[in-house]
Formats: C-alpha cells, structure tokens, sequence
C-alpha cells in the first residue's frame, strides 16, 4: 500500500446560505467549529442539502490519491448505522480500502454541515460523534508498518485516546505527514502541534495562515526561516500566491492557477495534499509535485464538494 489515511470518518452535508445565517448563528467564516448533535440539527433544519458525501479531510485526500491510480488505504471510526454505511460504501466506491470493522457504538457517525457562502468560502460545522473516540485500539500497527506514507490530519488530534491512535500510528510507520487542518486547531493544540512538526513528522501541510500561528509570528519569512531549519519537507499554500515546498532548506514554488471559475473551496488543501503526495510515492521532484497539487486543487474548487 502506498499511503495509509488515519482521520475524522465525517459524513460530509453541504448546504448553501447567505452571509446572514452565519451571522445570526454566530458562526465564523472559512473555519471549522465543533458542535454537539442537538445545535447540528437545529442549523440544519432550515437548510436544503446539496449533497452528502464521504468526509473528512484525510479521507478526501486518500480518494484523491486513489483516483489518480494509487493503492490506497483508510482507518475512521464508525458506527454500524445507516450513516456509517453510506460512509464506508461511498469509500470503497472510490477503491479505497476501508480498514475499520464498524460495530455497535455509543454515539452515531460523525456529520459535518459544510455550509457554502455566496463568495465560494465554507465554513463548517462539525459533530463528530464516534470519529472522535478513535484510539491506539483502532489502529492496526502492520497496517502502518506496510504503507510508505501514513498520512494524519490535525483535526483528529486531541488530548487522551485520539492521542494514543497518533502516537501508535507514528511510532509504527515508515514515514508520517500530517496536515495542519485548520487555524483553530493549531491555535488549541500549539504546543504539542509543534513538538510533531519539529520531531515526530516528516512531511507537514499548512496554509500560510497555520504556519504562523504555529510559529507566533506575521512575518512569512520567519515561516520560511523555520521551515529551512528542520530537515523536513513542509508544504506550505498561499491561496492566489500559489504554494511553496521547503526541503531541507530547499526551497521550491508554484504558482497558482489563474481564471478559475471557483464556486467552492471545500477540500482545496485536502486535494492540494493528495496531489503532493501522489508526487512523493511516485518519485516526482518537489515542483511536479507541487504541480500535481495545484492542479487537483484547482480542479476541486470549480465544483461543489470535495470530489473530482
């Protein structure tokens, strides 16, 4: 197997609104808030649904990587409900091998309302149900050991079990990148988000938004100057300035494309990741990787969801 995914299994529900329902519901553009099952029902109530898909970050992804002809593989946690198996058939669909056995859990599959404003920006919602219990249980260390790249997403860090799946799936596996999800999970999680990123990964994804958070700092030359220090690769996208791959102090740009028709930026880095990824396994240098990334990215953020 080329790279295994471990991350948040989200049935993704998108819907479109206007600027005003995120005001009256408090919420903050272009990030991710947590919620409980009741207030996930109570936003979704006066909405129609677009689609629903397979979600999460990593998942997404791992379906990019699949369809650009690459063995692949993904560990989320699951309930046995209806949710969990439109979940795990709308995976194996993709032909990613989904390797969680579901059984009868506590709490349902987790959903995500992605919630898509006029501009093309989404802010998201998330419950996660079972997908946030994950632990060291749920991760199979041969599985880890076989693939090439174990690929993680912040979102599915946290403090007690879902950190015992981390720390097992980095300790068993030939090379770990991880994304750094999302600016709201950098600024909870900081310190142990750097402690990854300087010790434990190889490969990092970040927005420039992400990076300095993570660094505390405004300057984008700090991030590079940081970057240049770790004898990592860290990938770093910039919206219309493109994105930038940092290798030991290498550093290598791309451009981003221009005269696209956005109309929604759901799973642009997850898309960007998958198309860098597919360029290590396939021992592409860091500029066609970068390449591919922007290409799957563009193409993404040209129709609804997170599915080419």
């Amino acid at each position: 197997m080329k790279i295994l995914g471990i991350g948040n299994a989200i049935v993704d529900v998108l819907c479109k609104v206007d600027e005003a329902f995120l005001n009256i519901n408090s919420l903050t553009k272009s990030t991710m808030k947590l919620i409980d099952e009741v207030e996930f029902k109570n936003l979704l109530s006066g909405l129609s649904i677009e689609d629903t898909i397979s979600g999460g970050s990593v998942a997404n992804s791992i379906v990019g990587l699949s369809q650009l002809g690459n063995k692949v593989g993904f560990i989320g946690k699951i309930n046995d409900d209806n949710l969990g198996q439109k979940y795990e058939d709308g995976l194996k669909k993709e032909n990613v091998n989904f390797l969680y056995s579901k059984k009868n859990e506590p709490m349902p599959t987790g959903t995500c309302l992605i919630l898509i404003t006029p501009d093309s920006e989404r802010t998201m919602c998330t419950f996660l149900g079972t997908a946030g219990k994950i632990s060291d249980q749920d991760v199979d260390a041969d599985l880890t050991n076989k693939a090439e790249i174990t690929f993680l997403e912040g979102y599915l860090w946290d403090e007690g079990e879902p950190k015992k799946a981390f720390d097992k799936a980095i300790k068993n596996s030939n090379k770990v990148a991880m994304s750094l999800s999302d600016l709201f999970c950098v600024e909870r999680h900081k310190p142990h988000f750097l402690e990854l990123v300087k010790n434990k990964l190889d490969i990092i994804f970040a927005n420039e938004q992400e990076i300095l958070s993570l660094i505390d700092s405004k300057s984008f030359d700090d991030a590079i100057e940081f970057s240049k220090k770790l004898n990592k690769s860290i990938i770093i996208t910039r919206g219309e300035k493109g994105a930038m791959a940092i290798n030991s102090g290498e550093v290598v740009e791309c451009p981003a494309k221009k005269d696209l028709n956005i109309a929604d930026l759901t799973g642009a880095g997850d898309l960007f990741a998958a198309g860098y990824l597919h360029g290590v396994v396939n021992n592409l240098s860091p500029l066609a990787s970068l390449k591919q990334g922007t290409e799957l990215s563009s193409k993404i953020i040209q129709k609804i969801g997170a599915r080419i």
